[in-house]
Order: C-alpha cells, then structure tokens, then sequence
C-alpha cells in the first residue's frame, strides 16, 4: 500500500476555482474521508490523484512517486465512481472478474474465483453472479462497482460517495465490512461522503473542504472537539452543533461573535430559561428542540424524559466554543 501526498494542488475548471493550493498526506494504510457540501471539492480531489483529471499546479505523489507523468493504470488505484459504471452486456461474475485479467495483474483462474467469491459473499451478491448487470437494482449494480474495486490488490482505492445509493441496513452493514477489509488488509482508502456517521465510524482522518480550500485535516475526534471554524465544527456531530450569537449567555471573550454548543456542552437544570417546543425521541435518546430569545436549540436528553412541548427547561453552556467575526475559532 501507499502514502499519497497532494502539494500545493491547483484546479481550476473554466472561472471555477475547483482545488486552491490543497496539501495533504493521506498515511500509509489509513482510512481518509473527505466531508464538505457539494462543490467543495472532494471528487476533483479523487479524480486528480487517480490520472483522470490533471493538476493546474502542485505537485501529487503516490508511495513517493510523482505521478505526473502516469496514467491512471500506471499509478495502481481503483475507484468507485458515485453513479455505478458495469459493461451492460456482461454478467455480474464477468463485471467482477474484468480487473483481474487485466495483462498487468496476470492473476491465476483459481485466485480470480476465489476472489470473486469472497467479495461476492461480502457484498450479499452471490445469488445474482450469473445475472447480467442490467437485471440489477441500483442497489445491487453499486454494490458490483464497489466489488470491481475490492477484488484487486491497488496501492490506493479511491471511492466517491459509494454506499450513497443503498438501503439504510445494508449501507450500515458495508460500513463495517468496509472498515474491516481496510483494516485487515491495511490498505490506504480515500473516500468522499456527505454522511457524518459515515466519516466518525470509518475514518482515521478526515479532511473538510470548503470551497476547494482544506480547512481542517485530522482524526474524527480532533476535529470533533477542536474544530478550527464555524465551518469545520459544522461537518461533524448529530445533532448538529448550536451556532448562536456569543451574547445569548455571559462570560463570553471580548472578541466573540457566536458561541457553539454541541449538545454534551448544553448543562441542563440551571442557567437561562428555555421553551421545549419539540420532543423528539429517538428510542436510546430524546432530541429536545428548545427555544431561547427566538433562537432554536437543538439538545438530548434521557431517553425516558417527560418533557413535553410547553414545559420550560434551564440551560448553560459548559466548555463552549467561541468564534470570531469571521467564524474563526477562539482559543
């Protein structure tokens, strides 16, 4: 496996400044993901480190190659695109052996079937091996793409929202197995999505981008408790952490503009009075939505509470986060 490292990245499409000056070191055998909303930049990420866009300006080396000059088959990754790719006219089986008998790989016919098993087995697909791809849902056409990538042995997998169009139970089901493959076969993985659950439970890293700038790089749990901005403390927690006017409660710094409360940083039973509007429960929590001064917060409680819209709550903020004018993160 490998370690990529992206130098001072540059892409622009047309007047759209797609990747500005991203650097960053994907470890050897770590699992990154990439968090950001649409358009910050995450795929152009992938596709440049795979060969299938090219860099304005940087410098992206894989197992410390510069990869300038490689196509994407010479720089040993796969990825899985968003929207499923599979040849229509071949049968699943055929679809997942395809990469296996590339000339390069020359792999034996007993290891191709051995490994088309496994994966197939892993991805719940066994039964339809010898169905054609276009007798598949897009659930199970997906699940195929994700396959094609799993049955090859890539210095680097690359992999583009690839569980986005699944079921809930399956989709949470192929999280672990993801993380376990990964894990097991210590293999470096980059991996887009817009699911925060996805990036807390599966990474080792995570990268935030904004606008093609990478705003914060680190583990789920650094960037969870030290987020560097508004922005960045916004990319990770359910529920979402309370961004609101620094004034709304004392002790704020001078230079603060907003407080944010996670909802562990919201004290209940003391403090100001807040209205329960809404009683969310969730079965092992209950979401309270709360109003302070015509600002909604969104806080948990016991599971078992007798909370009801209408009831008044006190709170205070412990250990909050404070931010600037500009949405950066006071120390």
């Amino acid at each position: 496996m490998a370690e990529v490292k992206l130098e001072q990245v540059g892409k622009s499409f047309g007047a759209t400044r797609a990747l500005d000056s991203v650097t960053m070191t994907v470890p050897d055998g770590s699992f990154v993901v990439l968090l950001g909303p649409t358009g910050a930049g995450k795929t152009t990420t992938l596709r440049l480190i795979a060969g299938l866009d090219l860099p304005d300006a940087g410098r992206i080396s894989i197992a410390a190659q510069d990869v300038a000059g490689l196509s994407p088959a010479q720089r040993d990754v796969a990825m899985v695109f968003q929207q499923y790719s599979l040849y229509p006219h071949l049968s699943v089986r055929q679809n997942l052996e395809f990469p296996l008998k590339s000339p390069i790989l020359r792999t034996p016919p007993a290891e191709i079937a051995r490994k088309v098993g496994e994966v197939a087995e892993i991805l719940q697909i066994t039964h339809k091996l010898d169905n054609k791809a276009t007798a598949l849902s897009g659930g199970e056409m997906q699940r195929v793409s994700i396959g094609r990538a799993l049955v090859r042995n890539p210095a680097v997998y690359l992999m583009d929202e690839p569980l986005s169009s699944l079921d809930a139970k399956l989709r949470a089901d192929l999280r672990v197995e993801l993380k376990s493959i990964q894990a097991n076969s210590g293999a470096t993985l980059l991996y887009v999505t817009h699911d925060q659950i996805e990036a807390m439970t599966m990474a080792t890293h995570v990268g935030v981008l904004d606008q093609g700038r990478l705003v914060q790089f680190g583990t789920p749990r650094d960037l969870y408790e030290n987020p560097v901005s508004v922005y960045a403390a916004s990319r990770l927690g359910q529920p979402r952490i309370n961004i609101l006017p620094a004034a709304l409660f004392g002790g704020a710094p001078d230079r603060a503009a907003q407080i944010g409360l996670r909802p562990e940083q919201i004290r209940q039973g003391e403090g100001e009075n807040s209205l329960v509007e809404r009683v969310e429960r969730l079965g092992d929590q209950t979401r309270l939505h709360l109003n302070l001064r015509d600002h909604p917060i969104v806080t948990v409680t016991n599971a078992h509470t007798d909370l009801r819209p209408g009831d008044i709550v006190k709170i205070r903020p412990q250990n909050p986060f404070y931010f600037d004018a500009t949405g950066a993160r006071i120390p």
